[in-house]
């Protein structure tokens, strides 16, 4: 995955010319359309998929919202086709083109972008696991006749999924992993995360807070740029498939060779992975931070 640097500097407006930003606006349409299209024709012929639809269905993604290529804060757009960003009141024109007037954001969605910058940097503060090895899915089948993704089978007998969960050691530190955890096997997790400790528990060794950042992303548009939340899609993509590819269930139907963390070499394997989400993760952060505290100081100005 190819990550780019924040447009944002400083305090200064990034001027970006009819061709730019519609260059910019045409390479988002090519990257994001096709994985909304695939998802609407799967919803269509009432299909799934056991990777992708999780970016779609369980962030609850706005489809449009996520498709539609916007400004970063500190971008200005020049060029006659920028008028028709004015047909949303948060947008404005000034002497130098067109942009978002950040003094338009409601109290709801500032607030929102304030707490996910404070989670952001608490979770930045403490040091990254790499020992989890994507238990947590096993620990969401273990001991139960409800498989979350029922229609996809498991590559191992509910025996042998007992077998590895027993094992191991289940170190999940991310709350919206752990609740979907069976009753048998919460007591197995080394801790027991809630939603309002998330400050003290969250860290970037986690591929599921690393795919939260596309969640973040596109729950701050349009405040944060669509530059950013596609490279956060792209990243919660990869962080996805690795999360699917070391669990349970067998994924050869969709051209995903498992990860075989019941093994040392795949356990080891998967820490490789575990690391480079987290390296990719800290540059899109560093963009996310980056994005907010630009409009905070414009807010301020």
């Amino acid at each position: 995955m190819d990550l780019v640097e924040s447009s944002v500097t400083e305090d200064r407006i990034q001027i970006l010319e009819e061709r730019e930003w519609k260059a910019l606006a045409d390479k988002h349409e090519q990257v994001i359309g096709p994985f909304v299209d695939a998802y609407r024709a799967r919803r269509s012929n009432r299909t799934t998929h056991p990777v992708h639809d999780f970016l779609f269905a369980y962030y609850q993604t706005n489809r449009t919202v996520l498709r539609q290529w916007r400004p970063a804060a500190c971008q200005t757009l020049r060029g006659e086709s920028a008028r028709e960003f004015l047909s949303d009141e948060r947008y404005q024109e000034t002497e130098c083109g067109i942009q978002i007037d950040p003094k338009k954001i409601d109290a709801k969605a500032l607030e929102r972008i304030r707490w996910v910058s404070s989670l952001i940097r608490s979770a930045r503060a403490r040091p990254p696991r790499f020992n989890c090895f994507g238990l947590h899915e096993w620990a969401m089948v273990y001991k139960t006749d409800e498989i979350r993704h029922e229609k996809t089978p498991l590559r191992l007998s509910p025996e042998k999924v007992a077998e590895v969960v027993e094992g191991s050691v289940i170190r999940c530190s991310h709350f919206d992993a752990f609740r979907f955890f069976t009753p048998a096997a919460r007591p197995l997790n080394e801790m027991q995360p809630r939603q309002d400790d998330r400050g003290q528990n969250e860290q970037f060794g986690c591929i599921h807070f690393n795919m939260d950042l596309y969640r973040w992303s596109c729950k701050a548009s349009p405040w944060v740029g669509s530059d950013l939340l596609r490279d956060c899609f792209l990243l919660a993509l990869e962080a996805r498939e690795l999360d699917m590819r070391a669990s349970p269930y067998d994924l050869s139907g969709y051209g995903y060779d498992a990860i075989l963390i019941e093994t040392a070499e795949g356990r080891e394997l998967y820490k490789e992975e575990q690391q480079r989400i987290y390296r990719a993760g800290q540059v899109l952060a560093d963009r996310f931070l980056a994005e907010c505290d630009y409009l905070e100081a414009k807010l301020g100005a």
